[in-house]
């Protein structure tokens, strides 16, 4: 009986080291790929935030900022959502140093948050549509809040100015082509919101176009669904 124990403990203690070394490479795996994801995201970060400080530098930003919120959609798809948002705080963060918050400010309306809403939504598996309808409201939203930002920077109100001159053109041409008539602030109004939806649904239309095949040459599968004529293009 004595024997037959220390046998059956004998068996049992290799079986126990071989299960903690499993643990203990599990616990490894888990910290390396931590390790990679913080490395990744930080990278991604200095990338965005550098591409953008140069690019106002040397006023070369409408050339290239459709790539701006790339870093957040690639960080998003690898990594998860909170590493989108991560990788877009960051980034923040390291423009508020270099450049002061006002660029940080301009980086999240115009870049950040449209490109953290379509890290998002790829992630979640939305509608190829329905992303481009959210993402162009992030869009407009965060063209808006830059008007704002503006306005309250230069002490003066750069919505105002926008609507005086529309209305100015808008009687322009309808008196060119023989219209007496006066438009109201309210048509103004709608005409402004109809061409900033159709400006920033451009922007982000062309957007999920050219990511969409960026994606796909990198190697990186979207989640989502995309449009038959696109996947057949790809």
């Amino acid at each position: 009986m004595l024997f037959m124990a220390e046998a059956g403990a004998y068996l049992a203690g290799p079986l126990d080291d071989g299960e903690e070394d499993e643990g203990n490479l599990s616990d490894k795996a888990r910290e390396l790929q931590s390790t990679l994801r913080l490395v990744e995201c930080a990278m991604f970060a200095a990338i965005a935030g550098l591409a953008y400080f140069l690019s106002n530098l040397l006023r070369i930003e409408n050339y290239f900022g459709c790539f701006f919120p790339l870093p957040l959609v690639i960080s998003s798809m690898r990594w998860g959502i909170s590493a989108g948002r991560k990788t877009m705080v960051s980034t923040a963060m390291l423009l508020l140093i270099l450049s002061g918050p006002l660029k940080a400010a301009s980086y999240l309306l115009m870049h950040g948050f449209v490109g953290l809403a379509m890290g998002t939504l790829w992630r979640l598996e939305i509608n190829w549509f329905l992303s481009i309808v959210i993402c162009t409201l992030a869009r407009s939203i965060g063209a808006l809040g830059f008007v704002v930002l503006s306005s309250w920077l230069l002490r003066e109100n750069i919505f105002a100015l926008i609507m005086i001159n529309a209305h100015a053109s808008v009687s322009y041409m309808l008196a060119a082509v023989g219209i007496n008539v006066v438009p109201s602030m309210e048509l103004i109004y709608a005409i402004f919101s109809s061409l900033l939806l159709l400006n920033c649904g451009s922007f982000v239309f062309l957007l999920h176009v050219l990511y969409a095949i960026f994606l796909k040459r990198l190697g990186i599968k979207t989640s989502m669904s995309l449009p038959g004529w696109l996947e057949r293009a790809i």
